[in-house]
């Protein structure tokens, strides 16, 4: 398994962050506006590195302000706001309720977004190449990977005619990823069972359910609150043997089956590099918003073995990384 740097950092409202020993210069104060929990430390990891490569070094000192919602959508309005209040020089949002929080609460402080959906269709630009006015980002498209996880699970567990889809209903991007996977089903012959759940207790009620109502296989859809919830997805998924796709590879590094989606750390890395060059005069409409050209597929043998499962060797073949 690779492992990945971890920093320490505040659980607050203000985070010192220093990105050089120079005698201090200014001060960029950069709102981080999150739809569920902090992001884990390789998170922020990624998001120093992306700025460094944007040159945020030069003796600049940054100062963030983290505000979190924690799975509460409804309270990312007034976490924007406040956010705003404070001046902040740029905000960046991670998943798309917390972007469209921030681009209702101001059309003047630069916004740059990490986000699952399609960033026009859910209104955050007008244009990929060329967005206008104060917002861009990183749109890692997880609407569009209903097919392929589909695929992948049927292809790991033949035997699954019957496949859940746990979303999240407050979430905006949910309905778009119903559909594409619907769309899927009936293409690939599968009866879909969609389950929606928003907070802990919801979650931990759905797994006794599953196997009484003859799931054979689970897709976890991409969802902020979802990707704080790791380890209780991953323990519940296989303490009930019900064989799991997850949207990002920190679910199957954490002992989950399989992933398949654009690497989230990179996404991060992304929008820091966005957020430095912001922090260095760039306008965010001329930043054009960026989307994955590969998708990463990730198998836990270990997992498998656990469940039951032989991974075929052509499956294995396609994956970015085998854990055994």
């Amino acid at each position: 398994m690779r492992r990945r740097e971890f920093i320490g950092f505040v659980s607050g409202a203000a985070v010192a962050w220093p990105l050089a020993t120079q005698a201090q210069q200014t001060m960029p104060v950069i709102g981080f506006l999150h739809q569920g929990p902090l992001p884990s430390p390789s998170l922020r990891t990624a998001f120093r590195k992306g700025m460094i490569e944007a040159g945020v070094s030069d003796g600049l000192s940054i100062t963030i302000e983290d505000r979190w919602a924690d799975g509460r959508y409804d309270r990312l309005p007034a976490l924007a706001a406040e956010l705003v209040s404070r001046r902040v020089t740029v905000i960046a949002a991670d998943f798309l309720p917390a972007a469209l929080a921030a681009k209702a609460a101001t059309q003047t402080v630069p916004i740059v977004f990490v986000s699952g959906s399609d960033p026009i269709g859910s209104g955050l630009v007008s244009s990929i190449n060329r967005p206008t006015g104060n917002v861009t980002g990183i749109a890692f498209m997880f609407t569009r990977l209903g097919a392929k996880n589909l695929e992948l699970l049927r292809e790991l567990v033949p035997s699954a005619t019957v496949i859940a889809v746990l979303a999240n209903p407050i979430n905006p991007n949910a309905e778009p990823q119903l559909r594409d996977l619907q769309a899927a089903a009936g293409t690939l012959g599968v009866q879909l069972v969609t389950i929606r759940a928003s907070n802990e207790a919801e979650i931990d009620s759905i797994f006794p359910t599953l196997p009484h109502r003859q799931v054979g296989a689970l897709i976890i859809t991409a969802d902020g609150y979802f990707i704080g919830r790791q380890d209780q997805f991953v323990a519940l998924a296989n303490r009930h043997a019900i064989p799991t796709i997850y949207p990002t590879r920190h679910f199957v590094e954490a002992g989950g089956l399989m992933s398949y989606g654009a690497s989230l750390p990179d996404a991060f890395r992304q929008c820091g590099l966005y957020v430095g060059k912001i922090i260095r005069g760039a306008k965010p409409a001329d930043l054009p918003v960026l989307q994955p050209s590969t998708y990463e597929l990730v198998i836990n043998l270990k997992t498998a073995k656990k469940l039951g499962l032989t991974v075929p060797p052509t499956l294995q073949a396609l994956a970015d990384e085998v854990i055994e």
